[in-house]
């Protein structure tokens, strides 16, 4: 892997970046007037995915930057198991939920790629 000299660069911060999009986008359309506090709670679990890489990387040691990515992974599987929440409340379709839930499942495998690849 080639030096990385910005966070806006990882393949998983921009993976994010478009996980926070998505949702930002459903809540938005979908959830209009419905729900705030789901609204809420999914879109903070969004932000945080695609926040924590940028602080991480920013921490300057791998040490630090693998715990912060740790966090977003984990940030990624909340959104995944909210996106059921969403699903049976109707608030998205069978479509919708597998496009978000394959985005946060790539998200999630490339957030581990990089932690794994940090650890070595």
């Amino acid at each position: 892997m080639s030096k990385i000299d910005r966070f806006e660069d990882l393949d998983c911060w921009k993976k994010s970046r478009e996980l926070v999009n998505l949702i930002f986008d459903i809540c938005e359309n979908q959830m209009k007037n419905k729900d705030f506090s789901t609204q809420d709670q999914i879109k903070r679990a969004a932000l945080s995915t695609m926040n924590n890489i940028a602080e991480g990387f920013g921490r300057y040691s791998n040490k630090e930057f693998i715990r912060f990515l740790e966090y977003s992974a984990a940030s990624s599987m909340e959104i995944r198991s909210m996106l059921y929440i969403l699903s049976d409340r109707k608030y998205i379709d069978e479509i919708e939920f597998e496009k978000c839930y394959q985005l946060t499942n790539d998200l999630t495998n490339t957030t581990l790629g990089l932690i794994r690849y940090l650890k070595t």
